[in-house]
Formats: structure tokens, C-alpha cells, sequence
């Protein structure tokens, strides 16, 4: 049975009006338009701080000079990038080959898909090299930094707000600064990566790569770090229970797949 608002508990009530007034003590504390704090950081903001962090990584971190890996991995990105709809099919998309032994891959908003060679390890042909990357792009698709970021900078303007209540400084522009950069920064939840697990196979399966070879790639995974998942994968549910996940899902991507290699979309990068 659904409650009206006049039939709710009066300390529900209570609660409503007491979150109303935060909200309104806090735009006024603030200055800031009676809008949700976390409309504040949008994906050009998010964009703009994975452009100069992307930047950063290749001033820093030393990149592959194989030509011919490096013409693997953007062989693999650009067949799940031509699945993409629009407007991330033609984002500008940016792909480097850090010459690095972890088994490890990223993309940020804006459209930069970093790999590094360590990858190669486990993902060991262009089908699992797929679902890395394919996953990879998912998180930028489904905007996952940008909530992260939003959820850390409503978080923090909230304290900053009390905090000036209180007699402090606002710290809005800190606020706001640390969200964008945390979105890119912190690992993503559970919820998020196993969305990523999901439709990243649909991604992969319609570029034509077999998403059975997922399953594979997991099992590698395992034997190559027995104790713990991969650094970019470090938030995720024990493999296992990954595997069974993505078991569950092959009759629907294999079904992607096969349409896929029908219409002609047969990857040959390796």
C-alpha cells in the first residue's frame, strides 16, 4: 500500500520538512540557485579534469613504442567504439599503450582509453583484450564519474554548508574542485561494475568479438593473481561469483554475436 503524504507518520513528516530547511539553509549559506548541489558538476567539467589527468599520465608514465600493439589495442577500442551511440560513437576518442607490467586498463569521460602492456597477460587474444576494454568504455558511457563525482561533491558542499552555519568558511570552490577530481579518482561501486560487466559483453558481443572469451579471461585472471583481482578491477565481487554472472548472461550476448558476425562485423586486429 502506498502512503499519501498526509497519511505518512508524523516523524516522516517531521524529517521532510527538516531536509527542506537544510536545503534551503544551505542555498542561502552558499549563494548558490535552489538546485540540486550536485548539478553543479556537469560531464564537460568531469571531461575537462580527465583531458589534464590523461595529460598527465603521458608526461609521466612511459609509453609503448610497438607499433604493432599499438595498432592492436586501438583495432580492438575501435570496433566496440563504431557499437557506441551517439554522441560517444564520435567523441573524439583518444588510446595509449603505457608500456607498464600491471594488468591494467582505464577510459575516462571525454573519450581517453589508457591500456597497459602488463593487460596482454591474461587478455591474450582480441576477443578478451574486447571485454577489457569494452567494460572500460561502459563506465564512460553510463557516465559512472560523473556520478561519483556529483555523490562527492553534494557530500562535501554539506559540510561545507554546516560548517559556515557554524561560524567556518564555505569551501564550495574546494568542493566542487575535489568532486570533479575524486570522480576520476576513486574506484567505482559494485553496482557500477556489474553494470559494466553486463553490457560491456552486449558491447563486445555486437562488435563481433565472442563474449564467451570472457570467461576465459576471468579464469586467467584468477591464476594470475590468486590472492586479489587486478588493480583496475579491485571493487569487483570475488571471480567466481564473476564467472557465474557472466555465464548467466551468454545466451542473450551470444545471440548479440551472432547478428553481429551475420552482418559481417568479423574483428580481424590480431
Amino acid at each position: 500500500m502506498t502512503l499519501g503524504i498526509n497519511d505518512q507518520p508524523a516523524s516522516c513528516v517531521l524529517q521532510r520538512r527538516r531536509l527542506g530547511l537544510m536545503v534551503a539553509m544551505f542555498c542561502l549559506i552558499v549563494g548558490l540557485p535552489a538546485a540540486a548541489p550536485s548539478a553543479l558538476v556537469s560531464e564537460a567539467t568531469i571531461a575537462r579534469e580527465a583531458e589534464y589527468a590523461f595529460e598527465q599520465m603521458k608526461a609521466r608514465l612511459p609509453i609503448s613504442k610497438d607499433i604493432a600493439a599499438k595498432d592492436y589495442v586501438s583495432c580492438v577500442a575501435g570496433m566496440l567504439i563504431a557499437q557506441l551511440d551517439e554522441p560517444y560513437r564520435s567523441l573524439d576518442w583518444e588510446i595509449e599503450l603505457f608500456d607498464l607490467r600491471a594488468a591494467n586498463a582505464f577510459a575516462m569521460p571525454g573519450g581517453k582509453i589508457g591500456v597497459y602492456t602488463g593487460i596482454f597477460g591474461v587478455a591474450d587474444n582480441q576477443d578478451s583484450l574486447a571485454a577489457v576494454i569494452g567494460h572500460e568504455i561502459v563506465h564512460v558511457v553510463a557516465q559512472h564519474s560523473l556520478k561519483r563525482a556529483r555523490k562527492q561533491v553534494r557530500n562535501r558542499l554539506l559540510v561545507a554548508a554546516t560548517t559556515r552555519f557554524l561560524g567556518g568558511g564555505t569551501g564550495t570552490a574546494t568542493a566542487l574542485g575535489l568532486g570533479a577530481e575524486l570522480g576520476l579518482s576513486r574506484p567505482y561501486d559494485r553496482k557500477q561494475e556489474s553494470r559494466a560487466d553486463a553490457e560491456g559483453l552486449g558491447l563486445m558481443a555486437d562488435a563481433g568479438f565472442n563474449p564467451l572469451a570472457s570467461i576465459q579471461l576471468w579464469k586467467n585472471m584468477t591464476k594470475k593473481n590468486p590472492a586479489s583481482p587486478p588493480e583496475f578491477l579491485s571493487t569487483h565481487p570475488d571471480p567466481d561469483h564473476r564467472i557465474d554472472d557472466l555465464i548467466a548472461q551468454l545466451a542473450t550476448s551470444l545471440t548479440r554475436y551472432n547478428a553481429a558476425v551475420n552482418a559481417g562485423r568479423v574483428p580481424q586486429c590480431e
